[in-house]
C-alpha cells in the first residue's frame, strides 16, 4: 500500500491510530513514547503498562486518550529499555503487527514513526527501508491513510529519500 512521508510531532497528529514506538515493557520513556505520553496523559502511560510487558514484535492497543486520535498501537521494536537494541526482524514484525491491529480495529489513518531507530540503537536508513518496504508489501481492508512520521530535518530527509529508492524501485 502506498503511504507519504511527514515531519512532525507524532502527538499532534490526527489519525484513527497513532503507533508508539515502545519497548517490551511498554513503559513509555523518551523519544516517540515520551511525546505521546506528554500529549496523551499520564493515563496513557499507565494503561500501556497494564498491558505489558510484551513480546518483541508484537504490540498492544490502548486509548489514545488526550491525542487526537482513537487508539495508541504500543509497537515493540525494541527489548526493554538497557536489555537490547531492536533488529530488523523486529522492526520488521512490529510494523506488521501493528498494520494488521489497525486493520483489524477498521482504522482508516495511522501515522507511525522510525519504529527501532533512534533510542532504539538500529541505523535509520535502514530501518526506514525495512518499515517503507513492509508498510508497501501490507494488503489492508480499512487502512486508507498511512503517514510515515518523522521528527527532525535529517530525518526527514533520510527517510523521503528512502521512500523515494524504494518507489523508483519498484516503477
Amino acid at each position: 500500500m502506498e503511504f507519504t512521508v511527514v515531519q512532525g510531532d507524532i502527538a499532534a497528529e490526527s489519525a484513527d491510530a497513532l503507533v508508539n514506538a515502545a519497548g517490551t515493557s511498554l513503559q513509555m520513556g523518551s523519544g516517540v513514547a515520551g511525546a505521546l505520553r506528554r500529549g496523551g496523559g499520564e493515563a496513557l502511560n499507565h494503561a500501556a503498562v497494564a498491558k505489558g510487558p510484551i513480546d518483541l514484535g508484537d504490540v498492544a492497543v490502548t486509548d489514545a486518550y488526550d491525542l487526537d486520535a482513537d487508539y495508541v498501537i504500543h509497537a515493540a521494536a525494541m527489548p526493554h529499555y538497557g536489555d537490547g537494541q531492536a533488529t530488523a526482524e523486529s522492526i520488521r514484525e512490529a510494523t506488521r503487527h501493528a498494520l494488521e491491529r489497525a486493520d483489524e480495529l477498521g482504522c482508516e489513518s495511522l501515522v507511525i514513526p522510525a519504529l527501532g531507530c533512534g533510542v532504539a540503537g538500529f541505523a535509520l536508513e535502514d530501518g526506514a527501508r525495512i518499515i517503507a518496504e513492509t508498510i508497501r508489501a501490507f494488503d489492508s481492508r480499512s487502512l486508507t491513510d498511512v503517514r510515515f512520521i518523522t521528527y527532525g530535518e535529517d530525518e526527514y530527509e533520510t527517510v523521503s529519500r528512502v521512500a523515494s529508492e524504494l518507489r523508483e524501485e519498484r516503477a
